[in-house]
């Protein structure tokens, strides 16, 4: 398929998804709210706290936050697949022309819109509670929130595909999702943690953006932090994709 056709379908995409979120606001806002409450109720306890040598506690709290936003909702998105496929959604969507690709494309990228929207309203807040940080690092900090809510919405996508039953879904996603979050160190800096736990924490991709964001929050941009976390991030959205699109192909979603 050329790129024309292809974006014209992933607009398309985009768009009938978009407007359904719009209609929603109860989705656009309750999404910010759990890290928003961790934001109001944990921030204040860091305060003064030597999380790391430079910046203050609210540089580490609000990254991990952030990327927590979109580990937790992006996980979860593959919910709607399920609730498609119950509704016949999915089965006419099989006898469309639309790229199995834009079909993914258009789902992804609205919730990379969703999400770095909640994101926003997220930082917002962080700057009324006392958050400082250059308004580069928190630029950047929402391009990691975007390609990590590629990445895993592209899985969780592909998953509920296999899973067809909220039963099996949940659970699943659980298994992957709470292991991620403790040991990428979205709350507390891994560096704080025992040596075998620090040196366990870097076999998850998450670990290396979270420390990413936080260093752009200090106002590093060029260092072998964000380095590796950009290629981690932009690595996994590329790897997702593919296996997505693959997954979305051989279902005919």
């Amino acid at each position: 398929m050329t790129a024309s056709p292809l974006l014209s379908d992933t607009a398309l995409i985009f768009g009938r998804y978009a407007r359904a979120t719009l209609r929603s606001k109860f989705q656009i806002l309750f999404g910010v709210l759990m890290p928003l409450l961790y934001l109001v109720f944990f921030g204040p306890l860091l305060t003064g706290m030597p999380l790391s040598p430079h910046g203050s506690s609210w540089q580490v709290l609000v990254p991990g936050l952030l990327l927590q936003l979109a580990l937790f909702g992006a996980s979860f998105t593959g919910f709607s697949i399920i609730i498609e496929n119950g509704w016949g959604v999915v089965e006419r969507m099989r006898v469309t022309p639309v790229s199995r690709l834009a079909l993914l494309l258009g789902r992804v990228l609205r919730d990379a819109a969703l999400f770095v929207f909640q994101s926003v309203l997220l930082v917002i807040a962080a700057l009324v509670m006392g958050l400082r940080a250059p308004l580069a690092g928190i630029l950047i900090g929402f391009a990691f929130v975007a390609l990590l809510t590629v990445s895993l919405a592209s899985l969780s996508y592909a998953l509920a595909m296999k899973v067809t039953t909220p039963q099996g879904f949940g659970p699943a996603i659980n298994a992957i999702a709470m292991p991620s979050m403790l040991l990428s160190g979205l709350m507390l800096p891994m560096t704080l943690a025992p040596g075998w736990l620090n040196a366990l924490s870097h076999v998850m991709p998450l670990r290396y953006l979270v420390d990413a964001v936080r260093a752009a929050y200090l106002g590093s941009y060029a260092g072998a932090t964000m380095l590796y976390g950009a290629a981690v991030a932009l690595g996994f959205a590329a790897l997702a994709v593919t296996v997505g699109t693959r997954v979305f192909r051989t279902a005919g979603a």
